[in-house]
């Protein structure tokens, strides 16, 4: 365990300048914001737990008038890694930019969608959001090295019915940004937005396996070191395990949340228990033990015989 990273992951906020149609937090907008003092003694409690990666997701964290004040503060703290997952749009402004990278944030994603604008930004429902988010990667490329920084850029993408069929152009247009770090996340139909209009939003995992092997093939074919798949079951990906991030997370990390409406202290278990499950058709898949399964809401919607054991 001497190698395991503790994470700490803290939704500041659920308030968003995005309108994403798929929001896992689509019926949490009208949750308050917490104050800076408490989430700044968040971070220090995570620090004092011996976290040494703290990731500021939201909503968008970057539209708080505090952020600045908690990256800095949380670098006084000593953490490592603080990172942020972000739609990039106020990062577009070069002035934040250099405000916030000075502050101390080494790591960002960024909600990549679509490799168009018509696609990304019908998924945002924000016209100019991915044009915003491409002059926003651009800044903290030329302003990090400017400040002689080293900030790790990724990305994710959320599959759903609107864009799975897109994934391997969505991998090469990510790949042509100059990111090598990506994540493509199979909708969480557990709650929020995928819950309520299931049916206009999740694909079943036998619809998306094609096109997201040819999207994993663009990391893979180009030597690209993190380009996994995020919430589906191994039998579909069983030549692919070096690119499933829960394999990879698990051996790597052990993360908290905290979040304005509850607090999870092992996400990888809780993930497991209560989100997503295993059936009968499972048994004597040699992957049985390291696969998490499938989300228990599909599970309610599309059933199991997509579901093929691996002997």
């Amino acid at each position: 365990m001497a190698n395991i990273i503790k994470k700490t992951v803290i939704i500041a906020s659920y308030t968003c300048n995005n309108k994403c149609v798929f929001c896992i937090d689509w019926d949490k907008r009208n949750i308050p914001d917490r104050s800076t003092a408490e989430i700044k003694g968040e971070i220090a409690g995570a620090r004092a737990r011996g976290s040494t990666y703290l990731e500021l997701i939201g909503g968008e964290t970057t539209i708080r008038k505090d952020i600045l004040d908690l990256v800095s503060y949380a670098k006084g703290l000593g953490f490592d890694t603080i990172m942020m997952a972000t739609n990039g749009r106020v990062f577009s402004y070069e002035k934040f930019t250099r405000k916030i990278l000075s502050a101390g944030l080494n790591s960002l994603v960024f909600s990549i969608h679509g490799h168009t604008a018509e696609l990304h930004d019908s998924l945002t429902q924000v016209p100019g959001s991915l044009g915003q988010l491409k002059r926003g990667l651009a800044n903290v490329k030329r302003i990090s090295q400017e400040l002689g920084l080293k900030v790790l850029l990724g990305s994710n993408t959320c599959i759903v019915k609107q864009n799975y069929k897109y994934l391997p152009k969505i991998g090469r247009f990510i790949k042509d940004l100059g990111i090598g770090n990506a994540e493509f996340i199979f909708v969480d139909p557990s709650y929020g937005a995928a819950f309520k209009f299931f049916d206009k939003l999740v694909p079943k995992i036998s619809q998306i396996a094609p096109y997201v092997r040819k999207c994993l093939d663009v990391g893979k074919n180009n030597g690209l070191a993190h380009w996994h798949i995020r919430y589906v079951p191994l039998c579909y990906f069983h030549d692919y395990l070096d690119q499933i991030s829960e394999l990879h997370e698990v051996k790597t990390f052990t993360t908290e949340h905290i979040a304005p409406d509850f607090y999870n202290p092992d996400a990888e278990k809780g993930r497991m228990v209560v989100g997503r499950a295993k059936t009968k058709r499972c048994s004597g898949c040699k992957l049985f033990k390291s696969c998490e399964g499938i989300w228990k809401e599909y599970l309610k919607h599309y059933g199991d015989q997509e579901l093929t054991p691996i002997k």
